[in-house]
C-alpha cells in the first residue's frame, strides 16, 4: 500500500510505528468535505486485530469488556472498553461476533501490544486468543456514497447491511469481512481483507480510477472531532475512566462483574471530579491539546483535542473540566497562547450528522 499512497502524492508521517498518509494532494480539508458530502476511503491497516475462538470465548470476553457482550450475536458488532482494575481505559475497541464461539476484535494501533498483554494475562481455558494483525488489512469506505462504491467490487453487495452488522463477502476475488462501522460520523463500512488483497481493493475503490476520494489521518481526526468521538491518548487513557469520558452508555452497570467494574459502577453512582465535554469557540481561534480551560479566570480543566471545524468554520474541541462546568451551554474560556478565547460547552455531535441517520 505504501507505493499507492506515494503515487497519490500523500504527505506521510509516523504513527504508532507505521508510515501513514496524513493527507493527499488536494489537502485534508478537501478530503474531509468529500467524506461529509460523498465518499472517501482510508487505509487503516495500522489497526490491530485479534481473533478469539473456543467454547469459553463469550464468557472470557464478557469478563474483560465493560459493555454487555450478550447484547450481540453472530453478524453483529459492539463498541466496548478494555479497562484496568482501577477503571482506567486500556483501549476502546469494537468486538464483532462472527459465530457463537468466534469473535474479531479491532483495537487501536498504539494499544495493540497493551491489549494483547492484558487479554493474555486474563486468559481462560476454552478461549484461544490469536493476534492476526500481520495478516489483516483494513480499509474504511465512509460517506453517503458507500453503497454505490461497494456495488461493483462486492459479492454479495451487502448494501442492506445493518448498522454495526458484519458479514463475509468476496471483494475483488479476496475473501473478506465487511463491517457497517466507522469513525467519521457518516454512513459507511470497514473492509477487513487479507493483506495481499489490499492493493486490489484500494485500486478498485480509490480515485482517480475508483469512486472514493483517498483520505488521510488528518481528515480522519477532524471528522471524528466534529462528532465528539474520543481518541485514545487524548480523551481516553489509563488515567481516565469511562464515566469521566462520558461513556457510561458503553458500560454494563447491572450485569456480571468485569475488570474495573467496581470502580466504574461506583463512579456512575457517585459522580467524578471531572467530566469530558465538547465545546465551540464563540470567536476566531483554534484550540489545541494542552490548552488551559478557564471559568471566570480560574483554571477548571485542559483541552484534550482541538481543531478548526471544516464543516462549521469555527474552533471546536473537547476538554476535561470540573464536573460542575461540563453541562452543555456553559460559558468558558480557553487560553490560546496567552489569549483568552470565549467558548461554550456543547452537546455532541458538533455537526448535524450521525452514522445512524437514514442513508437508504
Amino acid at each position: 500500500m505504501h507505493g499507492n499512497h506515494l503515487a497519490l502524492r500523500a504527505k506521510m508521517g509516523e504513527f504508532a510505528g507505521w508510515d501513514m498518509p496524513l493527507s493527499y494532494a488536494d489537502g485534508a480539508q478537501a478530503e474531509h468535505v468529500a467524506v461529509r458530502e460523498g465518499v472517501g476511503i482510508f487505509d487503516v491497516s495500522h489497526m490491530g486485530e485479534f481473533d478469539v475462538h473456543g467454547a469459553a470465548s463469550r464468557d472470557f470476553l464478557q469478563g474483560v469488556f465493560a459493555n454487555d457482550l450478550d447484547e450481540i450475536g453472530p453478524g453483529q458488532g459492539q463498541y466496548t472498553l478494555l479497562c484496568q482494575e482501577d477503571g482506567g481505559v486500556i483501549d476502546d475497541l469494537i468486538v464483532y461476533c462472527l459465530a457463537d464461539d468466534r469473535f474479531r476484535l479491532v483495537v487501536n494501533a498504539s494499544n495493540t501490544e497493551a491489549c494483547r498483554v492484558h487479554l493474555a494475562a486474563h486468559a481462560v481455558a476454552g478461549a484461544e486468543l490469536t493476534d492476526v494483525s500481520d495478516g489483516v488489512a483494513m480499509l474504511a469506505l465512509q460517506g453517503s456514497g458507500w453503497k454505490d462504491a461497494l456495488a461493483h467490487i462486492a459479492e454479495p453487495h451487502l448494501g442492506d447491511l445493518a448498522w454495526f452488522g458484519i458479514a463475509a463477502a468476496d471483494l475483488c476475488g479476496h475473501a473478506s469481512l465487511v463491517a457497517r462501522t466507522g469513525y467519521t460520523g457518516e454512513p459507511g463500512i470497514e473492509l477487513m481483507c487479507p493483506w495481499e488483497g489490499a492493493v486490489d481493493i484500494w485500486e478498485a475503490l480509490a480515485a482517480p480510477a475508483g469512486p472514493a476520494v483517498p483520505a488521510g489521518l488528518v481528515a480522519r481526526d477532524t471528522l471524528r472531532l466534529e462528532m465528539g468521538y474520543p481518541l485514545h491518548g487524548n480523551e481516553l487513557s489509563t488515567a481516565r475512566s469511562p464515566i469521566e469520558a462520558g461513556l457510561k452508555w458503553a458500560v454494563d452497570l447491572e450485569g456480571p462483574e468485569f475488570i474495573g467494574s467496581e470502580t466504574i459502577r461506583r463512579q456512575a453512582s457517585e459522580g467524578t471530579a471531572q467530566r469530558l465535554c465538547a465545546f465551540c469557540f464563540d470567536e476566531p481561534g483554534i484550540p489545541r491539546s494542552g490548552h488551559t480551560v478557564l471559568r471566570n479566570g480560574d483554571p477548571i480543566g485542559i483541552v484534550t483535542s482541538g481543531t478548526m471545524s471544516p464543516t462549521r468554520g469555527i474552533g471546536i474541541g473537547m476538554a476535561y473540566v470540573d464536573a460542575e462546568f461540563a453541562a452543555p451551554g456553559t460559558a468558558i474560556t480557553v487560553d490560546v497562547r496567552g489569549k483568552a478565547k470565549s467558548a461554550t460547552t456543547a452537546r455532541r455531535p458538533l455537526v448535524d450528522t450521525s452514522p445512524t441517520k437514514d442513508d437508504s
